[in-house]
């Protein structure tokens, strides 16, 4: 094959993945704190040609001497972004922004078998404790028991009148009939997460860690407790997308000409070939 085929189909193949990683920025710029991702490029490996046997005919030349052939570029890396995304108010108590970057709720899994997960989405509900009709959990939108301090679910009594969360996610709660009196639940969960790059998206806007033996790292190698007295709750609120969508149309649009660019280097080398076979001796 033609070394321009196969330096402009391998590329076309990496920026396919830019494409759809733009695709997935777009698809959540209302997803809350959804973090964007960007992708970096790096060059594959090349061929030095040096095909010129009279050096003085060199001489003047402003290029190096010899041909670089290309193979192409790939994906190196895909980059979280972990800038603050806007903070929306809602009003709604159960509503809870993260103010500072980095910092994640932890969320409890539903299997022991599963990696611990963690979400900046606020959003959180109550559901009913099977086992007390008593007492409510707070949950995720997908119902999974958000941590307290404690590694266990957060129950709050049923007969609750008003919730409070102050910033440093300590929760307050008022019971019906006895309104000057705040009890206090515990605390809310909160990590910072000092190597955001290795995180995973496994969906449901759940971030995870792969598995760090074999990294040679452990758990506080890449979490550090956020103390008690810190943190930057919003009660009230949530963080939007970090996902600036006129910037990736901006991305899409070059990616786009950049696979145009790529997609005509073939058809032009196609057509090269088409005149070399049709010539007649």
């Amino acid at each position: 094959m033609n070394q321009s085929m196969i330096t402009a189909s391998v590329t076309m193949g990496q920026l396919q993945k830019k494409l759809d990683t733009i695709s997935h920025n777009v698809a959540n710029v209302n997803t809350n704190g959804y973090k964007r991702r960007d992708v970096q490029f790096q060059d594959l490996l090349f061929q030095q040609l040096n095909n010129q046997t009279v050096h003085q005919q060199e001489t003047g030349r402003n290029t190096s001497n010899g041909l670089r052939i290309g193979s192409g570029a790939r994906v190196s890396q895909t980059i979280l972004r972990m800038e603050q995304g806007a903070i929306i108010q809602t009003e709604r108590p159960l509503d809870i922004a993260i103010g500072e970057k980095g910092i994640f709720f932890e969320v409890l899994p539903t299997d022991e078998n599963e990696s611990r997960r963690f979400t900046r989405d606020g959003a959180f509900y109550l559901t009913p404790n099977p086992d007390n009709a008593d007492e409510l959990f707070l949950v995720t939108g997908d119902g999974d028991y958000v941590m307290s301090a404690t590694g266990n679910a957060i129950a709050i009594p049923a007969n609750y009148d008003s919730i409070n969360v102050t910033e440093t996610g300590t929760i307050l709660v008022t019971l019906k009939g006895d309104l000057d009196t705040e009890i206090n639940l515990g605390q809310l969960q909160l990590f910072r997460v000092t190597k955001p790059q290795l995180l995973e998206s496994i969906g449901d806007n759940y971030f995870s860690f792969p598995n760090l033996d074999q990294l040679g790292l452990g758990f506080d190698d890449v979490l550090e407790l956020v103390p008690e007295n810190e943190g930057k709750l919003i009660q009230g609120a949530l963080e939007g997308s970090n996902v600036d969508l006129g910037k990736e149309l901006s991305e899409l649009i070059l990616a786009q000409r950049a696979y145009q660019f790529n997609t005509r280097s073939i058809s032009m080398a196609d057509q090269m070939m088409g005149l070399v076979n049709n010539i007649r001796g």
